[in-house]
């Protein structure tokens, strides 16, 4: 089988099927497992060549409407009458569900039930350690610093945040993406900051930015040193390599809770 993948997070997806070998062409910002690097380029997930997408002749073509843009690339495959599958999770759950359709597809619908049965298992652990947390800290997710972006109450970052044993800062409003202001993160003056910016190394990401933001350093999180500059490519993408996130977040926030979870061995990439 010939597999087309037009973002990270369908990677991923095939690389937990242990599909990998069966990928001849991705976007060019899928970058996990290491060896889909090496494999024909596509261009941006925003704006894929489908001309080279028709000339790699795949057997199936992973699309994905989760960053808002992607639209067009669905519309080039459907006037040229490419069939492809299109995943748009939003949760956890969707996740799953995503796991499962791409196992029906690719014939391997056994292994498909493994990976999800091993994923439930992980959450499972999460809402158990979660649930013996004495306090859950309010946690400010920062995607982008200007203009502000930040997951709401319609997004896995919600429900990673109660799994962790924390709370999502803005879970209350039902949007999956808000763009907001530094103000309004000021009124609400988390308890821990988690700086993931969409597409940035961690590396990139410094820190010390927020002191020059009014009236952030009198926030808890910049007085209690709880800034976290935190890997986007486990907290903003719709794969399972959110749970590795998950227990990171964790053992972070309740390492006596959390130190004991592990990813089983259904989720180990090699």
């Amino acid at each position: 089988m010939r597999i087309v993948s037009l973002c990270p997070s369908n990677t991923e997806l095939v690389a937990y099927l242990g599909l990998t070998d069966s990928i001849v062409g991705v976007d060019d910002f899928s970058d996990w497992p290491e060896a889909v690097k090496e494999l024909e380029q596509l261009g941006p997930d925003l704006s894929i060549d489908i001309d080279k997408v028709e000339a790699l002749k795949p057997d199936l073509i992973l699309s994905s409407l989760s960053v808002p843009g992607m639209e067009k690339n669905i519309q080039e495959l459907d006037r040229r009458g490419l069939h492809h599958i299109c995943f748009n999770p939003q949760s956890l759950e969707e996740i799953v569900q995503d796991l499962r359709t791409l196992g029906q597809a690719a014939g391997i619908p056994e292994r498909a039930e493994e990976v999800a049965n091993a994923f439930q298992r992980v959450i499972d652990e999460c809402k158990e350690a979660a649930s013996g947390v004495d306090i859950s800290p309010s946690l400010y997710w920062e995607w982008w610093p200007k203009p502000v972006f930040t997951p709401g109450g319609i997004n896995w970052l919600t429900e990673i945040s109660r799994l962790a044993g924390g709370v999502n800062l803005f879970e209350s409003v039902e949007l999956a993406s808000i763009q907001t202001d530094w103000a309004d993160v000021h009124s609400r003056n988390p308890d821990v900051i988690c700086m993931a910016w969409v597409g940035v190394q961690p590396r990139k990401v410094n820190p010390v930015i927020l002191n020059k933001r009014p009236g952030w350093s009198e926030l808890d999180a910049m007085k209690n040193g709880k800034v976290h500059v935190l890997e986007e490519a486990l907290y903003c993408r719709p794969s399972p390599r959110l749970l590795e996130g998950l227990i990171k977040l964790g053992r972070i926030l309740h390492p006596r809770h959390y130190n004991q979870i592990h990813l089983p061995e259904e989720l180990h990439i090699h």
